[in-house]
């Protein structure tokens, strides 16, 4: 069996292309800069953000037809270890322009292919072989994997005493919280849901986070607020922190940036009010950058010492 301390599981990863255009006019032919190649996904994300920190993890992910090759090429030259799971279906891309009269940013997403029976079982029995200290589940699920696969992760981490971090939303996510979690990092929005109310102000945030922790969904619970920052809350503590102001130049990867952040700080050992700190400071220096760069170490580590005394 392999040790890993981080293992970080993406099933619908996404290559990932970003471009600059000027002026969007129907039934034109739009003239586009040479397009950017990014190995995207969740769970890849976060890998790539625990390599640009200084750390190591091992990113699992499907993989499959050219676009799978490019996406393990793309992912190597991050210098992150990976496996890749072999399935039938081609991986899927998403497509990031930016129209530069505007800058407005556009994003185009792609549902991924089918993954089949015996790929997920093949998935499930990998992370099963694995000895590690934190599992990160992130992104979303393809066609042909049940609702409750998650769920399936938080039973395989749980005879292992593997913490689970399950970065994702919807009945999937309340699936994988009726077995408990370690973490989970919904927004305001997907809190309301996961409690089922319609709506929360700020001012019930706190309360909602805990009613997850109290039945023994999940043992803390980011949320993030967007422009204003983000919470910790665990049974007997609640965390608040600022988002910095930044230039923003895109905001995609900011969410799987700010897990990245707070995995790696908890892989370190470091305290609850830094992990929250280093979480928002990654997740603000990934809008720094364009399409789909994710941050600058130098960008995440200056605004983590900004936000020390916040």
């Amino acid at each position: 069996m392999k040790s890993f301390d981080i293992v970080t599981l993406t099933v619908n990863p996404a290559l990932d292309k970003s471009t600059h255009f000027k002026g969007l006019v129907p039934e034109q032919k739009i003239r586009c800069d040479e397009p950017r190649y990014d190995a995207g996904g969740g769970g890849i994300n976060v890998s790539k953000v625990i390599s640009r920190l200084g750390g190591t993890s091992l990113a699992v992910f499907t993989s499959g037809g050219p676009m799978g090759k490019m996406l393990e090429e793309l992912v190597a030259k991050e210098s992150v270890e990976f496996k890749a799971i072999e399935v039938q279906t081609w991986t899927r891309e998403s497509f990031v322009a930016v129209d530069d009269n505007t800058n407005s940013q556009y994003r185009f997403g792609f549902t991924g292919g089918k993954i089949l029976e015996e790929e997920s079982k093949r998935i499930l029995e990998t992370i099963a072989n694995f000895e590690l200290k934190f599992l990160v589940a992130s992104g979303s699920l393809n066609e042909g994997l049940s609702v409750d696969f998650y769920q399936k992760i938080a039973e395989i981490t749980k005879k292992s005493n593997a913490k689970l971090i399950v970065d994702t939303s919807g009945e999937s996510l309340k699936k994988a919280l009726e077995i408990g979690v370690y973490m989970i990092k919904p927004n305001v929005g997907e809190l309301a849901k996961l409690i089922g109310v319609e709506r929360l102000e700020l001012e019930e945030v706190n309360q909602a986070a805990k009613q997850i922790i109290a039945k023994g969904g999940a043992e803390i619970v980011v949320v993030s607020l967007g422009p204003q920052g983000a919470v910790l809350v665990t049974k007997d503590s609640y965390e608040f922190v600022p988002a910095p102001n930044v230039a923003k130049k895109s905001t995609v990867g900011a969410g799987d940036s700010m897990v990245g952040g707070m995995v790696w700080a908890l892989s370190q050992n470091k305290s609850l009010k830094e992990v929250i700190r280093w979480g928002v400071a990654c997740g603000s220096a990934a809008t720094m950058n364009e399409g789909t760069q994710l941050f600058k170490f130098e960008d995440a580590k200056r605004l983590f010492e900004w936000l020390k005394d916040k």
